[in-house]
């Protein structure tokens, strides 16, 4: 999963989430679909929150950068009036961390109120 990660007025710097185990969702898409929130502490250290469940995790950088790229076509006209249609690449992003999450995931337990 790639995220893009916004830190106190810097630029933006992209980064792919590494996970261990599973993540289940009840719907086949998940495409833009909320999964959980992601936290820096004042170190630096990843916290990630799903659901009621906290996973604390570590930055890594990439041996090689990844390029996220967006694929554009479009038509033009040559000399003889026939269309014809380029493809295009631009570069949106370059990846250069990582955040892994190894721990098991901690249950956040809130103050439940005992029943007399």
């Amino acid at each position: 999963m790639i995220i893009p990660i916004k830190r106190d007025g810097e630029l933006e710097d992209w980064a792919i989430i590494e996970l261990q185990g599973d993540l289940k969702y009840n719907s086949p898409d998940i495409t833009k679909k909320y999964i959980g929130d992601l936290h820096f502490t004042k170190s630096g250290t990843p916290i990630l929150v799903i659901g009621s469940h906290v996973l604390y995790g570590k930055e890594m950088s990439l041996p090689k950068p990844f390029a996220v790229l967006v694929k554009r076509n479009s038509e033009g006209d040559n000399a003889a009036n026939n269309s014809e249609i380029t493809t295009e690449y631009t570069i949106k992003a370059i990846v250069k961390k990582k955040l892994i999450f190894k721990s098991r995931p901690k249950y956040i337990i809130t103050n439940v109120p005992k029943r007399n």
